[in-house]
Parts: C-alpha cells; structure tokens; sequence
C-alpha cells in the first residue's frame, strides 16, 4: 500500500494502510527471520532444524547449495555448525563465506547460483541475541510461505525428513573467496576513487570488520576505523549505528570529512557530517535521490520510503520534484516496492538504504560509497548536501492497550486523531499504527516543535484513557 507524488493520506488513511501492512508473525519468525537470546528464544536445536529442512526443501530435484555467513557473535560459530550439520544431513553442501556481512551473502547468492542464503545474526541487537535470516535465490528475504513450513516441521516429527546417507550426505565447502569477490564488486562501483576524503568508519564490532577498510583504503581514502576489534561479546556495545554518539565526536576530533557507523551485520548505515550532525536514513535518501536523479539514475524519478519517514523529506523532494512512495514499516516491504515496480532507490530511516542497481538488500557500505561518491562528484560537504532538508521534530510513544484493533478504531480516538491532523496542517502529521509484535498502539506526531509534539500525542493518548483502553 503507498502513497504517490507527495499526497499525505488522511490520518485513518494512513493507520489502516499502515496495519494492514504490518506482518503476522509467526512463532518463530518475524519480519527479520528467527531472532531472539542465544540458546533461550533461538537454541541450536532449532538451527538444526532449520538447516534440515532447507537442505530437504531445495534438494528435491537436485542436490542443494546453501551459502552462509555470519556475525561475530560469541554464538555464530554454535550456530553455524549447528546449520551445517542440518544442511549436510538432509544432503545439501555448505558454504562457508565466515564471518561476513549481511549484503555480502545475498550478493554471492545472486551471482554464484545457491539456491539461497543464510546470514547468522541479530543485526543491532546485544551479543546475547542471535538470528537466522534466510535469503531466496535473488537475494532477498524468502517468502513467508517457506517461513511456515519450517516452524510446522520444528513443532512436528523431526524424523519426517530423510537423512542423507553414504555418498550423498553434503559436503561443508570453504568459501572465503565469496566474500573477496563481494569486496572486490563494491569496489568497482564508485566512478571515481576518494583520494580527497577523510573517512571515520565505526565497524560496530560487528561484520564490517572484516570488510569495510579494505574497501576505503582500496579506493584510496585516508581511512580512519573504530571498533573493528570483535571479541565475541562486544558488537554494538556503545558503537555502530546505534550509538552514533561514538563517531561524533570521533569525527570532529580526528577533523575527518565524513563518518560512517554501521550495525553489527552491516546492512544498514548512518553518517555523520565534518560538523558531527547526523545524516540519518531520511537525508541518505534525499541526498542519494537528487543525485541520482541528476544523474538520470533515479528510476520513474520515485524514491520509497516507508510511513516513518520526516515530513522534512517528503517536503524537501517536492521542491526538487521527485515524487515518492510510502509502504509499511519494514524494508521488506520497501523492497517489495522497489521490485514490483522498477524503482531505484529506497529505503528507511533507521538507515536501510536499497540501491536496486546494485543491490537487492539494504547494504551499509554500499550506502557509505554512495555517498561518498555524492560528495566527490558535487565537490562539497555532506552538511550542504544535507541542510536543503528542514528536519521536523518527531516524537513516537508506544501505547499498551488491551486490543490494538478496539484502540484504533474507537470513535473517540479517531475523533482525536482527526482533530489533531486538522490542527497540524501543511505543518505536521500524525501517525497511528498498531504494532505488529506487540499489544501497542504507536501514536507519532510531527510538528514545528518539540512542545506540539508532545501536546497532540498526550492529546490522543488521553482519550485512549478516558475510553479505558489503555493496560496498566
């Protein structure tokens, strides 16, 4: 569901497409695979499985090839060999890209013919939390379909699948020269080397590590790296993307160019400008855009983005005419988008950011050459690419109610919600969308300030109250 050209929908507009948009999650599956605390949520029993009916599912007709990478987690190396005993088991080979980043196997599994991919991490997420995510034969997240039928075979008979015996039981393969080959196309991509810049790159601890510097040096840049020191137990703490507080300051004392922070398996990038300002995925977006657009790159002149982004964004593309689509949150819904309909450029501001040309995932240091190229061919600085956009203030809360359904239909709070958008105008948005994971209602205001902010999101949660949905 999106919306074309800049038009706002109305606010029950914008909710119901939102909640319709929000995925049912399965038992073990979410919107970004089987995640939770290592050996809690997320067991090598369960890895097993996994690995077993993959093995089972693409080697029906021919014997399978799955290709993995992983994080560096503490509990990556358990889970690999867990995968690996199951693929191998039911007669699949192997592959073994180690410890890689997310968009390194969805690009291996696009051009080495695997019948799909598994990328072992929990993204930003603490050391003690793993995930398994698992990309189709293009790359992307497989479909939900499949996602069923391997939570019905972990809850079923784990004898209902055969074992692989004598000859055909799978072989586990080294496969480090995928991720070489991974860096050597990021490589290729820039159309001119970056000799002129100084870059700050925080690796988050995380799969950047192993990949991001050699890319930077490879294109000249004078490189300067933090937090690229894994141990297994410190990805994401007090680094990457999610503590972007870290490259700041980083950036202004080393008088660096441009910062990169990254998220422990790297597929999503934020950046920071010479001055320390953010550059989050809202700015990627719009600074990316116009270049592509002036360079006759931006298909159907339309970026997607999802219903969180700025208001400032959506606003600022209008002045350069670049017309744009909004999906549910997620960037699996981003890149259904971008898929359905030829686009070019998506993505959210967290800072999953698709270059379809390139990619079929978010790509973190796919985006940080992106930009870097921007600021080399412009000849000027992030913070001018950046400061056309008028960022508004925004403020999300996370409402507990006793049925998400009730609470966003309830003629009171939709009378609310109504008479906030009224007030708001040209100047302002509200957003009310139910979570898809949670018993919660997420009620986001955008305003010209942080006090109306606060004012018309306190509006609609009091009459959540006042009609006693709220828990607790």
């Amino acid at each position: 569901m999106t919306h074309k050209e800049g038009k706002e929908p109305s606010i029950s507009q914008a909710a119901a497409a939102d909640a319709a948009g929000e995925e049912t999650m399965g038992k073990y599956f979410g919107t970004d695979g089987f995640r939770g605390e290592a050996n809690v949520v997320l067991t090598v029993d369960h890895a097993f499985m996994v690995g077993r009916f993959l093995g089972w599912y693409y080697g029906q007709e021919h014997k399978a090839k799955i290709v993995i990478g992983k994080d560096t987690r503490r509990s990556s190396y358990m889970f690999e060999y867990a995968l690996v005993a199951g693929l191998t088991a039911s007669g699949a080979d192997a592959y073994l890209l180690h410890v890689t980043t997310t968009p390194s196997v969805s690009y291996a599994v696009r051009t080495e013919d695997f019948d799909c991919g598994i990328m072992i991490s929990a993204s930003h997420n603490p050391f003690y939390d793993n995930g398994i995510k698992i990309l189709d034969g293009n790359g992307q997240k497989i479909a939900g379909e499949i996602e069923e039928k391997i939570e019905r075979y972990i809850d079923g008979d784990p004898a209902a699948l055969p074992l692989a015996v004598r000859e055909n039981v799978g072989r586990t393969v080294d496969f480090a020269s995928g991720r070489n080959r991974y860096i050597g196309y990021l490589i290729s991509i820039p159309s001119r080397d970056f000799k002129t810049l100084k870059v700050g790159l925080d690796c988050s601890n995380g799969s950047a590590s192993a990949i991001a510097r050699s890319v930077f040096d490879a294109l000249r840049a004078k490189t300067y790296v933090m937090h690229d020191h894994p141990d297994g137990t410190n990805i994401n703490e007090n680094c990457g993307s999610t503590h972007i507080e870290e490259l700041q300051k980083f950036v202004v004392e080393q008088e660096l160019d441009v910062g990169f922070a990254y998220d422990g398996d790297a597929d999503r990038c934020i950046a920071v400008d010479h001055l320390g300002h953010v550059i989050d995925g809202d700015l990627i977006l719009y600074i990316c855009g116009k270049y592509l657009k002036e360079e006759g790159k931006l298909n159907r002149n339309t970026i997607v983005t999802t219903v969180m982004s700025n208001l400032g964004l959506y606003k600022a593309l209008d002045g350069e005419g670049i017309s744009y689509e909004k999906t549910a949150v997620g960037d699996k819904y981003v890149s259904e988008s971008m898929l359905t309909n030829g686009y070019s450029l998506g993505g959210e501001q967290s800072g999953h950011i698709i270059f379809s040309r390139y990619a079929a995932t978010g790509d973190g240091i796919l985006t940080s050459l992106m930009l870097s190229e921007t600021m080399v061919e412009k000849k000027t600085t992030l913070h001018k690419l950046a400061r056309e956009v008028k960022i508004y203030p925004q403020l999300l809360k996370n409402v507990r109610v006793q049925d998400k359904k009730a609470a966003r239909e309830n003629p009171k709070v939709i009378e609310s919600v109504e008479r906030v958008a009224k007030e708001l105008g040209e100047d302002g948005r509200i957003l009310v969308r139910e979570s898809g994971t949670e018993p919660v209602i997420r009620v986001m205001v955008e305003a010209s300030t942080d006090a109306l902010c606060e004012k018309y999101v306190e509006q609609v949660i009091a009459a959540m109250n006042e009609e006693g949905l709220i828990v607790g």
